[in-house]
């Protein structure tokens, strides 16, 4: 994993983050804000900086939440959700609080990261804390059968050179899906006129260049699956139905990175 030698607060400067300007330091590492989600406040702890991980509430994430709750039925009927890239946890815990939704969060294998987190539910009245996997994308997963059927993100496609290690993580959580039970009234995302389960779905704000932005989706349908735009910059990406889940994963290399 690349690491960030930058102070990532550079990236928010310009943009609405939904923070009601608010702000505590709680030491030279932490930061205290106050954000605005929809229907309700969240107090997040982020970090000024981290040299694995971003770890500051992206401005899409609000954009993101936004859109889910305009779109309810694509995380109702009490799906098994995973979130990858979440950063300080806070699109989790507004899920969870707005939908009681069966949500584990993940990240960069890095115990701060989880202990913010954790940090961050017990702030907000989630206890416990939400169950959380550290996971480096490309690494073996720490599960052998996954049951998400939704895995969500976003704004996780800074590090571009990381996009070969993140397309093989989604194939083996979307290829290797093993639900623990039979849904009886299963949710699709029926916006883009897919009908498999699981799905991915990403909000991706950020502005990077087209060429950067099409080596991660056209890795993702070189490794079996279809992407659509649902509009407002959110992707769903599920597996092609001529894709077999049981054919073996690839690392698809999408340039040379030397």
């Amino acid at each position: 994993m690349d690491i960030a030698l930058f102070s990532p607060s550079s990236l928010f400067a310009a943009d609405d983050d939904s923070s009601d300007g608010e702000t505590t330091e709680t030491s030279q590492s932490f930061v205290d804000r106050n954000h605005q989600f929809p229907g309700m406040q969240l107090n997040i702890r982020e970090f000024g900086f981290h040299q694995l991980n971003a770890n500051l509430l992206w401005p899409g994430s609000f954009a993101f939440a936004d859109w889910l709750v305009q779109h309810p039925h694509l995380i109702r009927n009490h799906r098994r959700c995973l979130e990858i890239g979440s950063g300080t946890g806070a699109l989790a815990i507004f899920l969870k609080k707005e939908f009681d939704l069966d949500i584990t969060t993940s990240d960069y294998d890095d115990q701060e990261i989880q202990d913010n987190i954790a940090h961050n539910c017990i702030a907000n009245n989630i206890t416990p804390s939400l169950p959380h996997i550290k996971h480096t994308w490309g690494d073996e997963f720490p599960t052998s059968l996954p049951d998400w059927d939704l895995i969500i993100a976003s704004d996780i496609l800074l590090y571009v050179k990381q996009y070969p290690n993140l397309i093989k993580s989604l194939s083996f959580l979307l290829k290797s899906y093993k639900p623990k039970d039979t849904p009886t009234n299963a949710v699709d995302c029926k916006l883009n006129g897919a009908d498999t389960e699981p799905v991915f779905l990403m909000s991706w704000r950020r502005r990077i260049g087209k060429e950067d932005e099409s080596l991660f989706f056209d890795g993702c349908k070189e490794a079996g699956f279809e992407v659509k735009h649902l509009g407002n910059r959110v992707y769903c990406i599920s597996l092609r139905e001529e894709t077999n889940r049981n054919q073996p994963l690839k690392n698809t290399l999408l340039y040379n990175s030397s």
